[in-house]
C-alpha cells in the first residue's frame, strides 16, 4: 500500500509530502491546478518516462520519492529479496531526474536499472490512465487478471516453469546435434576467451573512468601552470586585479564630496574586491593541494592500453567488453555442462513436453470457464456504469502452432463492442479515452476480490459521465477502497463525496513563479470542496446544503 509521496522541484511544485491511508482517496481542484503532478509523479517512480521538462523551472532537478508498506504484498517482497534489496516491510522507490533529462532509479536507498523500478512498480500499483500509464491495453495484462479472477495463479506460475525446463532442454539438444568437431572447437575457443575476459577483469562503467582521470592527469602541468598564474593576477601581481580594484576604489573614496549616484558603483567594486581576493585565495589552495601522480598516470594509460587491445581484438567497443564476458562464460558453462547422448537428451525432451502439455491443457480449462463468468458479471458493472449496450467479450485464442509458449496454450485478450450488431474489437481500437476509465473501473470491481496489486490509480473515471452514473462510479471506487488502496482523479462532487480521504490541488502566484499546493481536507473543507464542484465559484446555501446533505451520503455509503 502507498504511504507517502514525496515530491520535489517536479513540475509547479516546489515541495509536496502527502500521507496516504487505505481506502478510496480522491484528488479535486480546478482545471489546471496540477492534479496531474500526483499521478505523473507516480509514474515516474514507476519507471516512467522522464525528460528535462519536468524539473521545476529554477531548480537543478525533480526529486520523487514513494514510500510502500509491503507487509502483505508477497510477490513484491519476493522480488525484493531477490535482488537483494529487501528492507523489512519498507519499500522506498525514488526517482531523480536532473536538468538535463538524465535520471537515476533507487530502491530502497540502492541504485538501481529503470526496468527494475518498472519491474517492482507493476506489482505495487497499476495507474489507469488515458495516456501512457494504460495497463488494460496490454495483453499480459488481460492474461494477468484473467488468472487471478480464476484463482490459477499457482498453475499458470508451473506451466511457465514448465515451458522453461522444456526449453533449457530443446536448446541442449541442438547444441549436442551439432557436429562434434565444431562444438569441441568452439570450446576450446571459449575457454581461452573467458580466460583472457577473467585476467582483465574490467567492470562495468570502469574504462570510462579510467579515461576521466587520465584526461585530468595528462593536463595535470598545465592545471597547475594556469590556476598559478590565475592566482598572481588576482592578488598577488604588482598590478593584480585586487590591487587595481583597490586603486579605483582609493579614487572615488577621494572625491571632495558625496556623490549619491556612485554609492551602487562603489558597493560593486567593493564587492568584486572581496570576490577577487576569494577567487586567489582559493586558487592557491588549489594548487596547493593538487595532486598530480605520473606513476598513477602511467598506471592508468597501461590499463586502457590492454582494454583497448581486447576490444580491438573482439572487433567491439571497449564498454561492451563486460557484456561480452559475462555472454561467453555462460555459453562455455552450458557447453561444460552438455552431457548425455543424443538419444537420452530427445527421450528427456519428450516427457518434458508431455509434462508441459498436461498443465497447460488443465490452465485452458480452468481459464475458459472463469472467462465466461467474467464477462457476464463485468458486463453487469458496465450497465450501472451507463453503458448498458457495451459488450465485453473475453477472448481466448487457440495457438495452432506447434511450439510451446511460456504462457500457455492460448492467448488472452479483451475484446469490446460499443453498439449491438458490430463485432467485438480490441480496446485498443474501440473504446475512447473515458470508456477504457470505465471499462477499468468495471473490470476492477469484478477481480478486486482476487487481484495481487493493492493500490490502484483512476484518472479522471468519470469522464463524459454524470447524475446517477456518477454516484454508482463513487459507490464502485469506494467499494474498491474498502477492500484495498484506491487514487481516483475525479471533477464530479458525487465521486468526490464517497471517497475516505479528500485532497485539494490548488496553484499560487508568487513572485512571478507558479506554485502548486495539495493538502488534505477534514469534512468541513471537502463539504466547501463539493459545494465548488456542484455549483462553481459563487456558492449559495442552497449549494452548501446539498453538498453537507451529498457529503453525509456519500460516507454512510456501503457496496
Amino acid at each position: 500500500m502507498l504511504m507517502q509521496l514525496t515530491v520535489s522541484n517536479y513540475a509547479i511544485a516546489e515541495r509536496v509530502e502527502l500521507q496516504f491511508n487505505a481506502g478510496m482517496t480522491a484528488l479535486t481542484g480546478e482545471t489546471g491546478a496540477g492534479k496531474s503532478i500526483v499521478l505523473d509523479a507516480l509514474g515516474l517512480t514507476m519507471g516512467g518516462r522522464a525528460d528535462a521538462g519536468a524539473v521545476r523551472h529554477g531548480a537543478k532537478r525533480a526529486d520523487i520519492t514513494a514510500s510502500f508498506d509491503v507487509s502483505r504484498i508477497a510477490e513484491a517482497r519476493a522480488w525484493l529479496e531477490e535482488h537483494e534489496l529487501d528492507d523489512e516491510t519498507d519499500c522506498i522507490l525514488r526517482r531523480v531526474i536532473s536538468r538535463d533529462g538524465r535520471s537515476r532509479a533507487y530502491i530502497n536507498g540502492q541504485p538501481c536499472p529503470l526496468n527494475h523500478l518498472r519491474d517492482l512498480g507493476s506489482l505495487l500499483m497499476d495507474i489507469h490512465s488515458q495516456h501512457q500509464h494504460q495497463s488494460l491495453l496490454r495483453k499480459d495484462t488481460h492474461r494477468k487478471l484473467v488468472d487471478e479472477f480464476a484463482g490459477a495463479e499457482e498453475l499458470a506460475a508451473r506451466t511457465r516453469e514448465a515451458w522453461k525446463i522444456w526449453q533449457r532442454s530443446r536448446t541442449r539438444l541442438s547444441e549436442r546435434q551439432q557436429n562434434a568437431d565444431e562444438a569441441e572447437a568452439r570450446l576450446q575457443l571459449l575457454r581461452y576467451q573467458v580466460e583472457e575476459l577473467d585476467r582483465l577483469a574490467l567492470e562495468a562503467g570502469e574504462q570510462a573512468q579510467l579515461e576521466q582521470e587520465q584526461e585530468q592527469l595528462s593536463h595535470a602541468d598545465t592545471v597547475l601552470h594556469n590556476s598559478h598564474q590565475a592566482a598572481l593576477l588576482c592578488t598577488e601581481d604588482d598590478n593584480s586585479a585586487a590591487d587595481l580594484l583597490r586603486q579605483a576604489l582609493n579614487q572615488l573614496e577621494q572625491l571632495p564630496t558625496e556623490v549619491p549616484a556612485l554609492a551602487e558603483t562603489i558597493q560593486m567594486l567593493t564587492d568584486a574586491q572581496i570576490q577577487v581576493s576569494e577567487a586567489g585565495d582559493n586558487l592557491r589552495r588549489f594548487v596547493e593541494d593538487y595532486d598530480a601522480d605520473p606513476a598513477r598516470l602511467a598506471e592508468v594509460e597501461e590499463r586502457l592500453s590492454a582494454i583497448y587491445q581486447m576490444a580491438r581484438k573482439h572487433r567491439i567497443n571497449p564498454e561492451e567488453l563486460p557484456e561480452l564476458h559475462s555472454k561467453l562464460a555462460e555459453e562455455l558453462a552450458a557447453l561444460d555442462q552438455g552431457e548425455g547422448s543424443i538419444e537420452q537428451l530427445e527421450e528427456e525432451l519428450a516427457k518434458q513436453r508431455q509434462a508441459y502439455d498436461t498443465l497447460a491443457s488443465e490452465l485452458s480449462v480452468v481459464r475458459q470457464a472463469a472467462a465466461t463468468e467474467l464477462d457476464q458479471r463485468i458486463a453487469s458493472e458496465l450497465a450501472q456504469l451507463g453503458m448498458p449496450s457495451m459488450q465485453f467479450v473475453t477472448h481466448l485464442n487457440r495457438d495452432n502452432s506447434t511450439e510451446p509458449a511460456p504462457h500457455g496454450l492460448e492467448d488472452i485478450e479483451f475484446l469490446v463492442s460499443a453498439n449491438p450488431g458490430q463485432p467485438a474489437r480490441p480496446l485498443a481500437k474501440v473504446a475512447s479515452g473515458g470508456e477504457l476509465s470505465r471499462i477499468s473501473l468495471a473490470i476492477q470491481v469484478v477481480v478486486a476480490q482476487t487481484s495481487t496489486t493493492p493500490t490502484l490509480v483512476f484518472d479522471e473515471v468519470d469522464v463524459g459521465i454524470g447524475g446517477g452514473t456518477a454516484e454508482v462510479v463513487g459507490r464502485l471506487l469506494r467499494a474498491l477502497g474498502s477492500n484495498g488502496q484506491v487514487l481516483c482523479v475525479t471533477h464530479l462532487p458525487q465521486v468526490a463525496a464517497q471517497s475516505h480521504q479528500h485532497l485539494f490541488v490548488s496553484k499560487f502566484t508568487e513572485e512571478d513563479a507558479t506554485f502548486s499546493r495539495i493538502e488534505s481536507l477534514d469534512d468541513q473543507r471537502r463539504i466547501s470542496e463539493v459545494a465548488r464542484m456542484l455549483g462553481g465559484v459563487d456558492m449559495t446555501e442552497q449549494t452548501i446544503a446539498h453538498a453537507r446533505e451529498m457529503f453525509s451520503k456519500g460516507q454512510a455509503t456501503h457496496h
